[in-house]
């Protein structure tokens, strides 16, 4: 018989939290350790009930979110994160993955394949829905064109939190210019909004 993992599960949303919690404990050998509602109660939990595997959803929102408590839970050296989301961008996949998660599930996953993902996580194997890991290999066999100078100027301008015409002065280039090097940025990785561009080149160290 399988060793018992001991899972905590993290969603915002009570009535999905109430579902997994019935869904896992049909498993014989998952108990459930405890819930929590938003990123940093999941912290605090995962400390103090030091569950072998911690079920993540990215969206958690007031507050910190799952990729936040993702790192801060899986470079605690605490318990293996397996992030279960309805998200598969390129961005959100990237981010989990270089915050510390073990695994990266989709909602949509048959029950078995979630139980079977938990026990991969709780062993510090990596688990990953399909979908996921074909768009992990194929970022791996087309990785994205490196940024240039002038990018990574854009880029820092975003960090600090500067608007189109903030950027343009500050590098003495055109809003439209701006416009264009964001749009490459936006491509090279993998997002769509600026707020996602820094979390990525920051997890990447882009920003220096």
């Amino acid at each position: 018989m399988n060793p018992t993992v001991r899972v905590l599960v993290c969603d915002d949303h009570a009535v999905v939290r109430a579902g997994l919690l019935a869904l896992l404990s049909s498993a014989a050998d998952i108990e459930v350790a405890g819930e929590a509602g938003t990123g940093e109660e999941a912290i605090a939990l995962a400390a103090r009930l030091a569950p072998d595997v911690v079920l993540m959803d990215l969206q958690l929102g007031a507050g910190i979110d799952g990729i936040e408590a993702t790192r801060r839970i899986a470079g605690a050296r605490g318990p293996h994160v397996l992030v279960l989301t309805t998200y598969d961008t390129d961005a959100d996949i990237t981010r989990a993955i270089a915050a510390g998660a073990t695994g990266y599930l989709l909602k949509a996953e048959r029950p078995e394949e979630l139980f079977a993902a938990i026990r991969a996580a709780a062993a510090g194997r990596p688990a990953l829905s399909p979908p996921v890991a074909q768009r992990v290999m194929a970022r791996m066999r087309n990785p994205a064109p490196a940024l240039t100078a002038r990018e990574l100027d854009i880029l820092a301008q975003l960090a600090h939190g500067h608007g189109n015409r903030e950027i343009a002065k500050a590098l003495h280039i055109s809003e439209s210019t701006v416009k264009t090097h964001l749009g490459r940025v936006y491509e090279k990785l993998g997002v769509d909004t600026r707020a996602a561009a820094v979390a990525v080149a920051t997890e990447q160290r882009l920003l220096g």
